[in-house]
């Protein structure tokens, strides 16, 4: 993986335009986001008076913002190697005392060993496509090592389909998507469906990989949540 200073991300102006633009290049984002806190809600052990989470790739805090209007009685730490993004993260949360801000990347995280384990939840958000499959599967193994026990992950990523002739429709219903929201900048960001494989940050693997690389580990009951095209919502139990 291209170190993360030398990729798109790290410029200001490059991750200003991604938060501005998400939800009109995000096919149902905020169905995905809905749909993780409703499997939240669902298996989070009740009697646990303060949960754990983390949120690997955590953008400018989006996520975390929806899900805290569910759910207060959280201790968050959020990571991402943008320290725009986080700046934006601090912002959009109101410097929240309950919320650990890390400026680090993936491959920081795992050299160094910033994060002590016992999470009840980790998610991840359109970050780890980033990496190779045998860094996902680093990345994955550690994740399982900060999970608690019963404590679950989910990945809200872009994927690739093995079959050509897939793969073509769901690029057309991505572009569907960002011309049936029509902005300033619709007609400037339909060429992003192309860049998902095109670029050479990102890094898609198939959702099959993924999920048998996850069972592989030890996560239990694994399963894609919910997808839309490119787009899924994927994970497993510890």
């Amino acid at each position: 993986m291209v170190k993360f200073k030398k990729t798109r991300w790290a410029e200001s102006e490059f991750a200003k335009n991604y938060r501005d633009d998400a939800d009109i290049y995000l096919p149902f984002r905020r169905q995905f986001i809905e749909t993780t806190k409703s499997i939240y809600s669902y298996f989070n052990d009740s009697k646990s008076t303060e949960a754990k989470i983390l949120d690997l790739g955590c953008g400018d805090g989006f996520f975390i913002q929806e899900f805290l209007k569910s759910f207060s009685s959280v201790s968050i730490t959020l990571v991402d190697g943008s320290s725009e993004m986080l700046e934006a993260a601090k912002k959009r949360l109101n410097n929240n005392t309950n919320i650990n801000f890390i400026n680090s990347s993936f491959q920081e995280l795992l050299k160094k060993k910033l994060l002590k384990g016992n999470y009840n939840f980790i998610f991840s958000s359109l970050a780890i496509h980033h990496l190779t499959f045998e860094e996902k599967k680093q990345l994955y193994r550690y994740i399982y090592k900060l999970l608690s026990k019963g404590g679950f992950f989910f990945n809200y990523d872009v994927v690739v389909h093995p079959s050509k002739k897939t793969e073509k429709y769901y690029l057309s219903l991505w572009r569907q998507w960002i011309e049936e929201h029509p902005s300033e900048e619709s007609k400037m960001l339909l060429g992003i469906s192309e860049q998902y494989k095109k670029n050479k940050d990102n890094i898609p693997d198939t959702l099959k990989l993924q999920l048998d690389a996850l069972e592989k580990i030890g996560f239990k009951d694994v399963d894609c949540y919910f997808k839309y095209g490119l787009f899924a919502l994927f994970g497993g139990f510890k």
